[in-house]
Order: structure tokens, then C-alpha cells, then sequence
């Protein structure tokens, strides 16, 4: 998959990276803004097990 991504960006060696750097960034932040504030409320991490002593 990554031969392929690599084979179709445009440019040199250099621009190459640049654009998967940009890109590899575009993918962080759409994670971080939107995909884990959505399925945080879907995850068990609100149920502990341990009592208050």
C-alpha cells in the first residue's frame, strides 16, 4: 500500500516526502478533532472497578 501511495505522489524524492509528511499530518489531525472525540464516549474507559476505601 505505501509502494503504491509513494509511486503516485508527484514530484522527486524530496517532494515526495514532503507531501507524505503533510500528509501522515493531514491524518493526525483528522483523527485527534473529529474521530476520537466521536468514539470517546463509545469507549469503557468511565468504568472503573476499583472502590473507594
Amino acid at each position: 500500500m505505501y509502494g503504491w501511495i509513494w509511486r503516485h505522489l508527484p514530484g522527486n524524492a524530496l517532494v515526495r516526502a514532503l507531501i507524505s509528511l503533510v500528509l501522515v499530518l493531514a491524518v493526525v489531525f483528522v483523527l485527534f478533532q473529529y474521530v476520537f472525540p466521536w468514539a470517546e464516549p463509545l469507549l469503557p474507559f468511565g468504568d472503573v472497578t476499583v472502590d473507594d476505601n
